[in-house]
């Protein structure tokens, strides 16, 4: 009986075992991963948590409910730091009057930090303090500090919360007070200053939750004790509704879709349903297929070829289409016994086609290899609007050895060294003759959160031409084509009631795109040149943007391979009238006959700035660039711009600006001073070809007159990129 049971339970162990094996791998406890709150950032529903998410991973998120609709890019710029920018659409507020702002709810803008302060480890939790809405009005604005502690599926969170987070003040503070136990909740001047004195202030209350991780890896679910008590909401205060909390308890349900996303749904405050969804990337993990030219394939030639009768024409070619050196140069340079010269090859072009500068450098020393020619080295001098930036030696015998894979792990890093770049020397074999150049390319502007509108934006078409007279001076032009835009919603009129009587810079933005179908952007000519080892300068005169034209100039120093670089910029420009193609403003006062009101323009001032650009070598900053210029401005406030930006491993950069002058919050007016965010994308990740070019996508939350720079065709500093890779770094 006993073998019998025993044979019977193997022969049921082995008919089961398929089906066990399949089960285990469905449902074997997935990995954790952090997840997004209502408001963005890592969290539970309404509460933080001390997670934070993978270095580089981004997410569009959109949350509803009764109440608010909120709009919210997150991002982990650093390893320490999360990033968010919200757009709250509150349900039961228009944003203004009606005649000025419609139907348009009440929109809060604001910007949340996560700072990580301690990672994980077997005994302690993962730690971060937050600020949250320390931009906006005040509305959601709080602080907290959590801590959150995995256990198998299970992820605990506890955390002290101030302001919004804490206003049920379970732990701390005198209701008595107020709705936020006596917290200061005006805001400075018009909104979006940092308001530091009430941080951590006010009511305080002790929150914490669960997220629990099914054994079927889509579904999590999540339950919180919100530190919230909903009574200090615009709309309770603002607008007399009513947001009744039945329940502490807030419970809810994610599931995931794939990698790229994932939907919400939970039940909050004991009465409110709330949706969301996110879609989400990681701009470190971004990668593409290319379908590339193959690399030519090394074979030397015996015997030795005659420079005389090489087809140059078609070695330029093969440099352009294989190795991305634009419409080059070819010199060839013998050697010389008595001086001890090296003989050469040299090619200098612009490259447009790799980020990746040693595949460029392996490409094109293949390519003139493939000629015969016996020479000690390859040069390539690297160009940019026919100024040469860098300089790459490579060694003829040394590369043979990494083209026949002599030697294990043979790079062409092994044969070459960058450096300032010196004059071509030699006999010309092929010459640059393609001095005209043309594009077409769509362009999109746009801005966020307006009173008339919670998104403007204008979509067309910008035609460009160039011709280059000699290396140093060059006509350009550009026509804009209009397709489509929402630009006619924008009324903002000036003083009163926004802001005093600076001079409208910007705001007039509505005449310049929707009065103006087809509008000429650039009419310019430029010079530029080189001088010494690290100096670059260029002057410039013409129609230098939509808005304004005039003269001006700009001078770069930048060292060779430097982390650093410092240039200055000064121009003199006028404010162009949109109503006559090529006419500019004579008269300052302006009327305005829809409104029957006078508004000020720029009839002419000087503009400019001194900018030093930093990458810091800390490692708590990785792959960063500060760049800080203080000046004067359009409307000829004085002050700085201070830029940010985080370069990911695919090349996709994400930055923030800000400028702060010398003009008050009232006399900015709404936002009280100029902010931005963006991102950029290199082509390459979006396309099947290689690409050193990129798209760039910008958020302005308001257009205001404050803190505005000349739009100028050209920067020294991304021209020079070369002498020490930003813009065009290869992927990590």
């Amino acid at each position: 009986m006993k073998k019998t049971n025993t044979f019977a339970l193997s022969a049921l162990a082995l008919a089961l075992a398929p089906l066990s094996h399949v089960q285990a791998d469905e449902f074997e406890s997935p990995v954790f991963t952090p997840s997004q709150s209502d408001f963005g950032g890592v969290g539970l529903m309404q509460m933080p948590t001390g997670r934070v998410a993978k270095e580089g991973e981004f997410t569009l998120g959109a949350t509803y409910n009764d109440e608010y609709h909120h709009y919210t890019v997150s991002l982990q710029l650093l390893p320490w730091l999360e990033t968010t920018i919200r757009y709250t659409l509150v349900q039961d507020l228009l944003y203004g009057s009606e005649a000025f702002s419609g139907d348009t709810k009440y929109t809060d803008k604001g910007i949340d930090v996560k700072f990580r302060l301690l990672e994980e480890s077997y005994w302690l939790p993962e730690t971060s303090i937050g600020l949250r809405d320390i931009g906006g009005t005040g509305l959601f604005d709080g602080e907290f500090i959590a801590a959150s502690k995995h256990v198998g599926p299970l992820d605990f969170t506890l955390g002290v919360g101030w302001g919004y987070i804490g206003n049920s003040a379970n732990l701390s503070g005198d209701k008595a007070a107020g709705r936020d136990c006596g917290r200061d909740t005006s805001y400075k001047g018009k909104g979006g200053q940092v308001d530091y004195s009430r941080w951590f202030t006010g009511c305080a209350a002790v929150f914490g939750g669960v997220e629990y991780q099914t054994p079927w890896a889509p579904l999590r679910l999540k339950a919180e004790w919100d530190g919230n008590d909903y009574k200090s909401d615009f709309p309770v205060t603002r607008g007399r509704i009513d947001m009744p909390q039945d329940s502490q308890v807030n419970y809810g349900a994610l599931y995931r879709l794939g990698n790229w996303g994932d939907m919400r749904l939970s039940y909050e405050r004991g009465n409110t349903w709330t949706f969301g969804v996110n879609l989400s990337t990681n701009f470190n993990d971004l990668t593409t297929t290319w379908h590339d030219e193959p690399k030519v394939t090394y074979t030397p030639t015996s015997p030795q070829a005659d420079v005389s009768t090489t087809d140059w024409q078609r070695v330029k070619e093969q440099l352009a289409t294989n190795a991305g050196y634009d419409d080059a140069n070819i010199y060839v340079q013998e050697k010389d016994a008595l001086t001890g010269s090296k003989s050469s090859i040299t090619v200098v072009g612009d490259q447009t086609k790799y980020r990746d500068r040693n595949e460029a450098h392996e490409r094109a020393a293949l390519v003139l290899a493939e000629t015969g020619i016996n020479v000690d080295e390859y040069r390539l001098v690297e160009t940019k609007n026919h100024q040469s930036t860098t300089e790459t030696r490579i060694d003829a015998e040394q590369f043979a050895k990494v083209a026949n894979h002599e030697y294990i792990d043979a790079n062409v890093e092994d044969t070459s060294s960058t450096a300032t770049p010196t004059a071509a020397q030699g006999r010309q074999v092929a010459s640059a003759d393609n001095d005209f150049d043309w594009g077409i390319a769509p362009t999109l502007q746009q801005s966020f959160g307006s009173p008339e509108a919670f998104y403007l934006f204008n979509v067309g078409i910008n035609a460009n031409a160039s011709y280059w007279l000699g290396n140093h001076v060059e006509a350009s032009g550009s026509v804009y084509f209009n397709i489509y835009d929402n630009y006619d919603q924008f009324k903002y009129q000036g003083p009163p009631p926004d802001g005093t009587d600076l001079k409208r810079v910007r705001t007039l933005v509505r005449s310049y795109i929707s009065d103006n179908p087809v509008r000429i952007d650039n009419l310019q000519l430029t010079w530029m040149d080189h001088f010494g080892d690290n100096f670059y300068s260029q002057a410039y005169g013409g129609y230098l943007e939509m808005m304004f034209g005039g003269i001006g100039g700009e001078v770069l120093y930048r060292p060779m391979g430097s982390n650093w670089a410092v240039g200055f910029d000064v121009n003199y420009v006028k404010q162009r009238d949109p109503e006559s193609p090529l006419g500019f403003y004579s008269e300052e006062r302006q009327f305005d006959s829809s409104t029957g009101r006078y508004y000020r323009v720029q009839t002419g001032t000087v503009t400019g700035h001194a900018s030093v650009y930093y990458t810091p070598q800390w490692s708590i900053l990785p792959d960063t660039l500060l760049k800080v210029s203080a000046g004067q401005y359009l409307t000829e406030d004085k002050g700085m711009t201070v830029d940010f930006s985080k370069q990911f491993d695919s090349g996709v950069i994400a930055g923030a600006f800000a400028s702060f002058t010398n003009l008050s919050a009232e006399e900015f007016g709404e936002g009280s001073f100029t902010k931005g965010f963006y991102v950029s994308i290199p082509f390459d990740l979006m396309t099947v070809k290689p690409s050193n070019n990129r798209a760039t996508v910008s958020w302005v939350p308001l257009t205001r007159d404050g803190g505005q720079m000349l739009n100028r065709k050209y920067s020294l500093y991304d021209m020079t990129d070369a002498r020490s890779p930003w813009y065009s770094r290869a992927a990590q």
